[in-house]
């Protein structure tokens, strides 16, 4: 459990340090909290997953008192937040997003919002990914994340979860006096990149352009995907550790 009234808490995103949903999460934070920090990369990271750059330095700006960009990935960002910006005293919670769109099903494994909140689970610090799910680009509820979110967070700090879990949260494409609670949920399927579009350049070169997810699916009920189509918070814990154990005991076993 974290004490909020002692509490430094550390936010970042996949979307830069200019990003409409990271002035969203700054407010749901100082709501909760006094000492807020934001390191951010520096553009858009979206997809980048959980990168770490290792083949060029990386540059850190100051935008402002406990502001600062840098250009590179959302775990660089995370990384260079904790081992240098605020080397001499630590966050004790890291929250990313909120993201411009949801991060559900497999998208976690891409999503740069998650892996910002990975990166502080590896380095030892509680951390929770916030996405606002749309399904019209041109209108983003991001009222309803600012409504909720400081609750979903308070709440989720009231318990303690395991040192390699993070939580991913998800708001639905609704208003926030329509939103129907909060469903505990696990990582539903939905598979992006099943559209591709060819095209050629002025030059002639062929190109494919990955496309959008299927829009008629059904979901699980009991997963994060259902949870947000029924308009919903989804709240999922995600393990870092990524073994079958089922698997493995089963091939232990048969080795013996």
């Amino acid at each position: 459990m974290i004490d909020l009234s002692t509490a430094r808490i550390l936010i970042s995103n996949d979307d830069g340090i200019h990003a409409p949903g990271l002035k969203v999460l700054e407010t749901i934070a100082k709501s909760i909290c006094d000492d807020v920090w934001v390191v951010a990369p520096e553009t858009e990271q979206s997809a980048t997953g959980h990168s770490l750059t290792l083949r060029r330095p990386l540059r850190i700006h100051k935008h402002g008192e406990k502001r600062y960009s840098v250009d590179g990935t959302p775990t660089d960002s995370v990384l260079l937040a904790m081992n240098e910006i605020m080397k001499d005293h630590k966050p004790n919670l890291v929250l990313s997003g909120v993201n411009r769109g949801g991060n559900l099903g497999e998208d976690v494994t891409y999503s740069g919002t998650v892996a910002a909140a990975m990166e502080a689970t590896l380095l030892g610090v509680p951390a929770i990914a916030l996405s606002q799910y749309f399904e019209d680009s041109n209108r983003v509820e991001w009222e309803t994340a600012l409504a909720h979110g400081p609750d979903v967070i308070r709440n989720l700090l009231k318990a303690t979860w395991p040192a390699n879990t993070l939580m991913n949260v998800n708001f639905p494409d609704l208003i926030s006096k329509l939103v129907k609670g909060v469903s505990y949920t696990r990582q539903g399927r939905r598979k992006i990149g099943d559209d591709l579009a060819k095209g050629y350049d002025p030059r002639g070169e062929e190109y494919f352009w990955i496309g959008a997810l299927r829009s008629q699916q059904e979901f699980l009920q009991g997963t994060d995907l259902h949870a947000i189509v029924n308009g919903s918070i989804s709240v999922s814990p995600i393990s870092l550790d990524f073994t079958d154990m089922t698997t493995l005991k089963k091939m232990q076993e048969a080795g013996q």
